[in-house]
């Protein structure tokens, strides 16, 4: 079977853009519970699938920058700027303005200094966190306000790893790999494969074609495995099997306890991707301008409904039983999410023009690396 001459057909980052949409609705939708949103029967009807996104989103992740390397970033300062813009043009702005909402609150009396203990430590925690490092080794920290903010301690580090991997060579490649390992710790190794399959799969499938047909039952059988996964409740036990059987008590797992879940519900993601490539999807090229839109807010969404949830609930008498209020609160975070995202992901070059100013102290623009 002849292969597209693209590995990212249109139809496919059409698809993938519609993946991250939803996984981070679901993300949003599986905290109404846990925030105190809804009531705790109402959550029982609610899709607890927050975590199976996060895992699209890492896929997704090791996906997207195997074809941005490939396709776009031709050095390692390209790469640093790229992946810089993208992350800080977000997570920096939200970071700050996380850290001020929760020294009022505090300072306020509305919420009580021991639930943010953070803003008597600024000075060591928001490095902390502008340096993602809430997740190395023991450490267990995400800012406050921001508890979605965990998983970018993983990512960023991803992306590091495979900086070092792609663009470094011989024994400076060997040392960086080993170094960063080293200094990330077991959380990020035990889901460092889950971000790398999407990077396997982004190589793989280019060699690897399959009859639409095919592709179309493989498609709705990863849908369907993955709710009979969680209908079973197999992740919860799986999460229960790991800490029981984690060997290294010293170590906690803490936010990798549910490795082995993650690790099925990877493999499922891996062949939903696929499958979807060979499916074609042409379909949502007609809703092209709209998905893309919507899509470029994603990032947003997953940082700013957790602190919009926060600052609402400390603030406002909300009444879980009142639709409502309900209504008032989603409305709240659509709109901030909007208005957030013209500041930030609308905005990137603003960002990518301080770190490319950035770039050119610590190495002159015109030497590139080459390793």
């Amino acid at each position: 079977m002849a292969l597209p001459a693209s590995p990212l057909t249109r139809p496919l980052s059409l698809y993938l853009d519609c993946c991250r949409l939803l996984a981070a609705v679901l993300v949003v939708a599986s905290h109404y519970g846990p925030y105190g949103v809804i009531t705790r029967s109402a959550d029982d009807w609610v899709p607890n699938l927050g975590r199976e996104a996060v895992i699209v989103f890492f896929v997704l992740s090791g996906f997207v920058i195997a074809h941005t390397t490939e396709q776009k970033n031709p050095s390692l300062r390209a790469y640093a700027i790229a992946r810089c813009t993208r992350i800080y043009s977000v997570a920096l702005p939200l970071l700050l303005f996380a850290f001020a909402a929760a020294a009022l609150l505090v300072w306020s009396g509305q919420v009580p200094l021991r639930q943010l203990y953070e803003v008597a430590k600024p000075w060591l925690y928001v490095p902390l966190h502008l340096l993602f490092m809430g997740e190395l080794w023991t450490i267990s920290e995400p800012p406050p306000l921001l508890g979605p903010y965990w998983s970018l301690g993983y990512e960023v580090w991803y992306y590091v790893l495979f900086g070092a991997a792609f663009y470094l060579r011989g024994a400076r490649r060997v040392l960086a790999l080993g170094s960063l390992l080293l200094f990330v710790g077991p959380k990020l190794w035990l889901l460092l494969p889950v971000w790398a399959s999407g990077v396997w799969l982004y190589r793989w499938q280019q060699s690897h074609a399959i009859g639409r047909r095919a592709a179309l039952a493989g498609w709705v059988a990863s849908l369907v495995l993955l709710a009979l996964f969680k209908l079973s409740g197999s992740d919860v036990f799986l999460r229960m099997f790991a800490r029981a059987h984690w060997p290294f008590p010293a170590v906690p797992l803490r936010s990798a306890d549910r490795v082995l879940a993650d690790y099925v519900v990877c493999v499922l993601v891996l062949a939903n991707f696929w499958c979807a490539r060979w499916v074609g999807f042409a379909g949502l090229l007609r809703f092209e301008r709209g998905i893309r839109g919507l899509s470029s807010y994603t990032f947003t969404l997953y940082l700013v409904h957790a602190l919009v949830m926060s600052l609402w609930l400390a603030l406002v008498r909300h009444d879980r039983n009142s639709a409502v209020d309900i209504a008032a609160l989603t409305l709240l975070i659509v709109a901030a999410t909007w208005v957030v995202g013209q500041l930030t992901e609308q905005r990137k070059h603003w960002f990518r023009a301080g770190f490319e100013r950035l770039a050119g102290w610590v190495r002159p623009a015109g030497v590139e690396a080459r390793f």
